[in-house]
């Protein structure tokens, strides 16, 4: 069997007055919480040292520093931003970073002792701070070492070095296992058993002062400066990169980019040269091939008009011989210019695909001409083909001497395609932190910690905590019911088999219901009719709950029972009686659409029917005021000997009270330890200007453990006695 769910609804909107009132009551707290918060954003800005940002400006020119450029038709299918985007991958390799931290030591830390707590703002401001033994080792302003040079073997990289200031230049060097070794600024200090060397440029710091010294790995040095790198490109397509680093020392920031910027221009000279040196090298390793047939294609055509005593050519075959020997030519270069490309990219790439396109329109161009070459006599077609053999030669060896020429110059006079425009600076204003921003956010924390304690105590405020404060502002009760422990246990899925009284029928709560069960059999004797309708301040206070399984209790009794859910804006009755939203029911009936048999709907529960809201309509007040309402409750005291009407929250919405005088009587469910007396209070005031009177109230959710002592001793032995079972 599923566990019991009690109905605990929403409210039906917030209440802004209220909500204002309490913070408004919250005041004082609000303001101190500000201030707290905005002593805190103090100490937090007074205590982060700040960070430093340096910027430089790259361009990235157009073209080729070295090597055979590519033909302007082909370069136009290269991506326009693929270069800037290269060049930034470029910048944050470990190519580029890895030679800046070699150059820089950037992989020795050297960092002064903090103290805890307030180490940074000991170190940045001129503290009155107490000349202690034990604060000693802690860094203050003025405090300065210079670190010339660190060796440590593989093992110690990562391991903190502590030095130790002394008096005129000593210092002394502390490991981690406590040994000690004295050393002098200015002179190399080792630690031969270790195979460490240190020296120091400069300490200035009174005696006993303490800095840490640490080598890192690359890799780690590596890491550490490649997080604090950025490079963005300055608009689309401009090929001009900015590049950012931030550190909190800001000549160390310039320093630092200054060398990323040279070691990432000098690796792009030594690239373009690289470029020059392949295709130089290329161009020598053809130039003997291309010698030896260009010797051999002369002595071929001299040897042919000797034996055939000099045979000349026609116009025409020169003007094919000329149309042949352009297309070989150009055949010639496309494949120098392939076997380029093909270096660079794969044979899908649109470029490579156009260069063979290019190729294959030659071909069929030659093809065409041999064919007119072999209709021509033999004599003719033999020294057409030499001296185009000879001509091709010539060109070949002519163009690969051209070439290596020029790339000898082009190598000798490499200054790639990247320029520094504007060298490293730093802002006057650190990044970070952000000052404004802080003392802002901190102060709004603070009031709205302020704020949470105010409303915090408006919700911890009195409560009704028995039935005494009810009964002395002359509200009757009816009964106590105890918190329903199974219910506590409960889901939140809603049906038959979720109603307590039918689920849990020993549970205390039910134990409770049915004292006022009997409580209703005197109490509304003198009733204009046999309805009941059931109400609270707000919502949470349980009435849907004590008013469903009120309905089911009394129905177990054999008594006719009705329930109507009369909250037409936020009523859920119908969820535990297997109701799908929007059927008819009581708002139908109200506007006339639907007869009284039309809504009425039985239950799993002998004798007790049920009427659902039915559509949430836009006027239930108006509804509600109708004379069929009379009719209603007219009726079903005649068919039903007892009807239970559900209304929502009386300060909340007008309907109970509308409700409450055309029922035979009114109770008001009250929750023990939350609903506040003034609520009940005002409660009272709005039925009595209304001409309704309350018939009693209900003390619900009473928890003895909660309990004060004097009161939880008239309910100890209800709360501990429960039924037996049957076996029993």
């Amino acid at each position: 069997m599923k566990p019991a769910l009690r109905l605990s609804p929403e409210s039906d909107e917030i209440d802004l007055n209220k909500l204002f009132l309490s913070i408004w009551a919250g005041r004082y707290w609000i303001a101190f919480c500000a201030a707290i918060g905005l002593a805190c954003g103090m100490f937090y800005l007074a205590n982060t040292p700040p960070t430093y940002q340096a910027d430089v400006l790259l361009q990235l020119e157009q073209g080729s520093s070295g090597g055979l450029a590519l033909p302007s038709g082909l370069s136009d299918f290269l991506p326009s931003d693929s270069r800037a985007a290269t060049e930034i991958e470029i910048i944050g390799s470990r190519l580029i970073i890895g030679q800046v931290v070699a150059d820089q030591n950037l992989d020795w830390q050297v960092n002064p002792v903090y103290a805890p707590f307030f180490g940074n703002a000991m170190a940045r401001y001129d503290l009155p701070i107490p000349d202690l033994a034990f604060l000693k080792p802690y860094a203050r302003k003025g405090d300065k070492i210079t670190l010339e040079l660190l060796e440590v073997p593989p093992e110690m990289v990562g391991s903190p070095i502590v030095v130790i200031a002394g008096t005129d230049g000593a210092y002394t060097l502390r490991f981690d296992d406590g040994t000690t070794v004295e050393g002098k600024v200015g002179l190399i200090t080792r630690a031969t058993d270790r195979g460490v060397a240190v020296k120091l440029s400069a300490l200035q710091a009174p005696a006993g002062r303490e800095f840490t010294l640490v080598h890192l790995s690359e890799r780690r040095a590596i890491d550490i400066i490649r997080a604090s790198v950025t490079v963005t490109e300055r608009g689309r397509q401009s090929s001009i990169l900015e590049v950012r680093y931030q550190n909190k020392n800001g000549p160390i920031a310039i320093r630092t980019l200054n060398a990323i910027a040279t070691a990432y221009v000098r690796q792009n000279i030594e690239r373009s040269a690289a470029v020059a040196e392949s295709s130089l090298t290329f161009i020598n390793d053809q130039l003997p091939e291309a010698q030896i047939n260009l010797a051999a294609a002369e002595k071929a055509l001299n040897d042919y008009r000797q034996e055939q005593q000099s045979v000349d050519l026609t116009f025409e075959t020169e003007n094919v011989l000329s149309q042949v020997t352009r297309i070989e030519t150009e055949l010639r270069e496309l494949q120098n210019k392939e076997d380029e490309i093909k270096q660079r990219y794969k044979t899908s790439h649109p470029i490579y695909q156009q260069l063979l396109a290019q190729r294959l329109r030659l071909q069929e161009d030659l093809a065409k001409l041999k064919g007119e070459v072999e209709t021509l006599p033999e004599t003719q077609k033999e020294v057409l083909n030499l001296t185009r053999d000879l001509e091709l030669s010539q060109q070949i060896y002519t163009e690969l001497l051209t070439r290596a020429q020029e790339v000898r110059v082009l190598k000798a006079s490499t200054v790639g395609n990247v320029r520094i425009i504007d060298t490293a600076e730093v802002a006057t204003l650190p990044v970070a932190p952000r000052s404004g921003l802080i003392r802002i956010l901190a102060l709004m924390l603070g009031g709205l910690v302020g704020m949470a304690i105010g409303l915090l105590r408006a919700w911890l405020r009195k409560a009704i905590q028995g039935t005494e404060a009810l009964e002395q502002i002359g509200l009757p009760v009816f009964a106590t019911i105890n918190l329903a422990m199974s219910a506590e246990k409960g889901g939140k899925v809603r049906g038959p088999n979720s109603i307590l009284a039918l689920t849990d029928p020993t549970d205390l709560a039910i134990e409770g219901l049915r004292s006022l069960r009997t409580s209703l059999q005197f109490g509304m004797l003198d009733a204009k009719t046999r309805s009941l309708a059931i109400t609270s301040t707000a919502p949470g206070a349980g009435k849907s709950f004590t008013s469903l399984n009120l309905a089911v209790v009394t129905a177990q009794t054999g008594q006719s029972v009705c329930l109507v859910d009369t909250d037409m804006r936020r009523g859920q009755l119908r969820k535990f009686f297997g109701i799908h939203k929007n059927e008819p029911g009581l708002s139908e009936y109200l506007a006339g659409e639907k007869t009284l048999d039309e809504v009425l709907r039985t239950s799993v529960v002998d004798g007790l029917s049920f009427i659902p809201t039915g559509s949430y309509p836009p006027n239930p007040s108006e509804l509600l005021m109708r004379h069929r309402m009379d009719e209603l409750i007219a009726e079903l005291s005649t068919r039903f000997e007892m009807t239970i009407l559900d209304c929502p929250p009386v300060l909340a919405v007008t309907d109970p009270v509308i409700v409450g005088a055309k029922a035979g009587g009114v109770l008001a469910v009250v929750r023990y330890d939350q609903t506040p007396l003034v609520e009940v209070q005002a409660m009272l005031k709005t039925c009595d200007s209304a001409g309704v009177r309350l018939t009693g109230a209900i003390l619900n959710g009473f928890d003895p453990r909660k309990a004060r002592a004097g009161y939880s001793y008239n309910y100890n032995y209800n709360y501990r006695y429960e039924y037996k079972s049957r076996a029993d």
